[in-house]
């Protein structure tokens, strides 16, 4: 673990207690965490296998992951080693009865109420509890009752302490690095020959060596977008393909690091020479939409009141058609990527319009410009935090569109 005085210092037995004070209030006996969010924020170790955390109401919790990274969980883990267990498929050690059994005897001889982590999510591995996993749990647990509390985390996670903080700041910084790799190699006609996949390569290459862990997005690890497919409606999910870079052409770069599960997500945009008026117009319309979303985030502002500010400026510059009207992403710890505030709106488990952002949000500004029948598009993605009288951009790149010769 780290200590009080390090920059990257989390308190997570104190995470842990306002846990259990939660559940004292919702009077549950256990806690069940099954989602990918959950896990990083009360373990600090990343769980790419099917993971859980049992939180008691009083003391440690324990962890439970597949048998063969249970090893290095529990190094990683700030949890004593005799906390970290390994389920597998033999008698009695699959995670079912591994963990009903546990929980079983933290209430000996009495049923209780257990929270669990149960919805739906557009991000595939959020780690909902499955319909069989919900089944076998309460076959096995007879007579406990079983009841959703993800928001108990959701509600906790949401204002990011300064550990969390400086963990971004630091993933940032090693974004940065990245894009610097790479308009380094385009320059001066370096991107003659060059694929999609090379450049996503060499982006990851500079970022590992500057301390990255993982390119950690699910989209396909750094996404690199080049032609008409930076044109693509939507524009979130462009996984690097074999194509190869053309003059006379849009790229897009949108890459991603993560430091100590803190995670840096950077897109830049260039365009190829020769670039024609056109091509410029549409990349004016962005860099404005882009510079007036990151002034109007501050705390007391919605999604909503962004959403009305933006769509308006779209249309009275005329460039409505290609604005995807979203602004944001959710961000936390690792698996933590993808809703806004606690999801409390008409929508279950999507943002709510009407969110208001407080100071010591952390999230990204995500936002995308498409325009298909042209064959041209630009995305900016960058985690900001909210700040008293606005919000801080964590990535320092420069907000521009470059062009390469």
């Amino acid at each position: 673990m780290t200590t009080p005085q390090d920059p990257y210092f989390i308190d997570f037995p104190k995470r842990i207690r306002d846990i259990q004070a939660a559940m004292a209030r919702e009077t549950i006996d256990v806690y069940l965490g099954s989602r990918l969010r959950t896990l990083s924020w009360t373990l600090d170790a990343f769980c790419p296998w099917r993971s859980f955390v049992v939180i008691p109401a009083e003391g440690p919790p324990a962890a439970f992951t597949f048998v063969i990274d249970a090893a290095r969980v529990a190094d990683e883990t700030w949890l004593a080693e005799d906390r970290v267990f390994g389920f597998a498929p033999m008698g009695g050690q699959d995670q079912i009865e591994l963990i009903t059994d546990f929980i079983r005897d933290l209430l000996p001889g009495r049923r209780g109420r257990l929270g669990i982590e149960s919805g739906m999510s557009n991000y595939l591995p959020e780690g909902n509890l499955t319909h069989y996993e919900y089944q076998r749990f309460a076959e096995a647990l007879e007579g406990w009752e079983l009841v959703n509390a993800h928001g108990i985390v959701d509600r906790l996670a949401l204002i990011k302490d300064p550990g969390t903080v400086n963990r971004f700041r630091e993933a940032s910084r090693i974004v940065d690095v990245g894009h610097q790799a790479v308009l380094e190699a385009l320059q001066y006609g370096g991107w003659k020959g060059m694929s999609e996949t090379a450049l996503a390569g060499l982006a990851a290459h500079a970022m590992r060596r500057a301390g990255s862990e993982w390119e950690w997005s699910f989209t396909g690890g750094n996404e690199i977008a080049s032609g008409y497919r930076t044109g693509f409606a939507g524009g979130a999910c462009t996984p690097a393909s074999r194509r190869l870079l053309q003059a006379g052409e849009p790229l897009m770069v949108d890459i991603h690091a993560m430091f100590k599960l803190g995670l840096g997500d950077h897109a830049h945009n260039y365009l190829i020479a020769p670039v024609s008026d056109r091509q410029w117009w549409h990349a004016r319309n962005f860099l404005d939409i882009v510079r007036r979303t990151l002034e109007a985030y501050r705390p007391g502002v919605t999604p909503a009141d962004l959403a009305a500010e933006m769509i308006a400026f779209a249309d009275e510059r005329g460039f409505a058609d290609y604005m995807v009207p979203g602004f944001e992403h959710g961000i936390g710890l690792m698996g933590d990527e993808w809703r806004i505030g606690v999801n409390d709106g008409p929508f279950p488990y999507w943002t709510n319009p009407e969110h208001i952002y407080r100071e010591g949000e952390l999230l990204i500004c995500a936002m995308q410009y498409a325009c298909p029948e042209e064959g041209i598009g630009f995305r900016y993605e960058n985690p900001i935090l909210i700040q008293p009288g606005g919000c801080e951009a964590l990535s320092v790149f420069p907000l521009t569109v470059d062009e390469i010769r």
